[in-house]
């Protein structure tokens, strides 16, 4: 099964393996409208989805900031209208599942999750923790669903 793993986010996680994995950058430039960050995303996600079974992101529950919240919103809501309009199952699963996963800790902070990944994973450079939360999420769904 393919699996497309995303980590929402304006710095987009993406994973579809170790060695297919990184960060999109979905910020909006100086002069661009609000809407531009999804139009990134749908680019995105018409180049990665061709041969995707799942696409699995992380489902966030709480922000603390209602901007943050409202661009996770979109967000999600552009992965799940992306998937119903491709046929393409999707699923969120809970960030303490994630961190659980990785760590074995649910409350694992962002350097335990990358400390955990460069160990998993030596042999790739890992970029940041939105491409290495997107790699657990891959990782969990991969023996989740698989």
């Amino acid at each position: 099964m393919n699996i497309l793993a995303i980590d929402p986010g304006t710095k987009c996680g993406y994973a579809m393996g170790p060695a297919l994995s990184g960060v999109w950058n979905l910020s909006i430039k100086p002069g661009e409208g609000a809407g531009m960050r999804f139009f990134r995303l749908r680019n995105y996600l018409v180049e990665c989805c061709r041969d995707v079974d799942m696409v699995v992101y992380e489902d966030v529950a709480r922000h603390l900031g209602t901007q943050a919240a409202h661009i996770y919103g979109g967000i999600v809501a552009h992965i799940q209208e992306y998937c119903e309009m491709n046929h393409t199952h999707y699923v969120g699963v809970p960030v303490k599942t994630i961190k659980l996963f990785a760590t074995g800790k649910g409350n694992a902070d962002k350097a335990a999750m990358i400390a955990a990944a460069r160990e998993r994973w030596p042999e790739y450079d890992l970029k940041d923790d939105n491409q290495v939360d997107a790699l657990w999420i891959w990782a969990w769904a991969t023996e989740e669903y698989s």
